[in-house]
């Protein structure tokens, strides 16, 4: 036996990345009978941002059999959303939404939870090594391929029937494929952290994420967890989220200072890591897959994190993946451009639809608008919690002519 032999692992499927897209289909190509193999890059427990989820991901964790493994950690339950400025508010509630669906979700501090998800699927027999990183790829004209993978200890090869890319940031088809391109969306800059109030708040709206609007081109966040802890972010254009100046903490504090929601929260509060800036996060790439692998979650893009869309889009794409992969691999032919592109591109346009409307302050017209239409806010309460493919609701079927229409009659 050749030393190549030697070092080769053969499975059906190799998924790359661990988070929750890449849990998400290994669970469920799993429960269909199929060989599966998950690299990931990095070590769990680590850090990640996204953490207050939609209802429309617990469809896809109920497809994974992942529900009550999640329930178990007893991370906070999130019921609405909760929009405010400095005089003016508006409260959405899941369960009034005009979609027929989950009316509530989970907000989690992302290391804690991607690794309850992990560690699930690894307990179920599913193959995960940590630390291990994708370096070259060669596929064959069947789809096959040979996925070159070194670890800290050793390199090897895994000879797969698909690929299925969750690497999230990391990216690793689009990069070694040269599938990525530059957002259509404008470059913005986000600062973030975990905090600690002093006194913990049992309040409702701790069952809620808070999106707070603080001028016309910049927005935070308020993200409440179990534990008694909260993230917090401010994101905005690049050249007024750079106006603060210091460490990043000092910048932080500055900006608490400076708006009304999170000073009256979170004035003295202890910071539980150093708060961290990121600049153009948004990103897309080419196609969405190829012959022998899909792209799913952060791999096949990301747009803005103002309606928290990142986590189902990667649920989504993860659950609606392995079904397509566990289809053709059965023998069957699939449509990949319709059933998999099409279906992410419709959700992902909704979504689109609405961070413009945000970004053009149509949105917040809308919400903050005298006696509201109550019709129209449970179809807009389905587009926030994650329900962008009901073509029963006009906000899913034509989103930016309604935004537009919407924001100038009650402006």
């Amino acid at each position: 036996m050749s030393d190549f032999e030697t070092n080769t692992k053969t499975v059906d499927v190799l998924i790359i990345g661990a988070g929750p897209s890449g849990t998400v289909a290994a669970s469920i190509l799993h429960e269909k009978g199929y060989k599966v193999h998950i690299v990931e890059k990095q070590k769990f427990p680590r850090f990640v941002i996204g953490e207050s989820l939609l209802p429309r991901c617990m469809e896809n964790f109920k497809k994974a059999n992942l529900i009550e493994a999640i329930e178990a950690n007893h991370f906070q339950k999130k019921f609405g959303a909760k929009f405010v400025s400095e005089v003016e508010n508006c409260d959405f509630e899941f369960a009034n939404q005009f979609t027929k669906g989950w009316g509530w979700t989970w907000q989690v501090q992302r290391a804690d939870f991607d690794k309850v998800l992990a560690d699930e699927v690894v307990k179920r027999g599913i193959a995960l090594d940590y630390e291990t990183e994708v370096t070259a790829v060669e596929f064959e004209d069947d789809g096959s391929s040979t996925t070159t993978v070194k670890n800290k200890d050793s390199e090897y090869h895994i000879k797969a029937r698909h690929i299925v890319d969750a690497s999230g940031y990391g990216k690793v088809l689009p990069r070694l494929l040269d599938l990525e391109r530059p957002s259509d969306l404008p470059s913005r800059t986000s600062i973030f952290c975990h905090v600690k109030p002093k006194q913990v708040s049992d309040s409702p709206e701790r069952m809620r994420i808070i999106i707070i609007v603080h001028s016309d081109n910049v927005w935070g966040w308020i993200i409440p967890f179990s534990d008694g802890t909260s993230s917090i972010g401010m994101v905005g254009d690049t050249e007024e989220m750079n106006k603060t100046t210091g460490t990043m903490e000092e910048q932080m504090r500055q900006w608490i200072a400076n708006d009304k929601a999170l000073r009256e929260r979170f004035t003295d509060s202890e910071f539980i890591f150093e708060p961290r800036k990121i600049t153009g996060y948004s990103s897309d790439v080419t196609q969405l897959h190829g012959k022998g692998y899909v792209l799913t979650g952060n791999a096949s893009g990301f747009l803005d994190p103002v309606f928290s869309s990142g986590v189902t889009l990667a649920t989504e794409s993860g659950a609606k993946a392995a079904e397509l992969v566990a289809e053709e691999l059965d023998g069957n032919v699939v449509d990949w451009d319709k059933s998999y592109s099409q279906h992410l591109k419709d959700g992902t346009k909704v979504f689109k639809a609405f961070i413009e409307a945000w970004y053009r302050g149509d949105l917040q017209k809308i919400f903050f608008s005298k006696n509201p239409n109550e019709k129209i806010k449970s179809q807009i309460c389905s587009v926030l919690a994650g329900y962008v493919w009901d073509k029963e609701n006009p906000f899913v079927t034509k989103p930016e002519r309604l935004l537009v229409n919407l924001a100038q009659l009650v402006g």
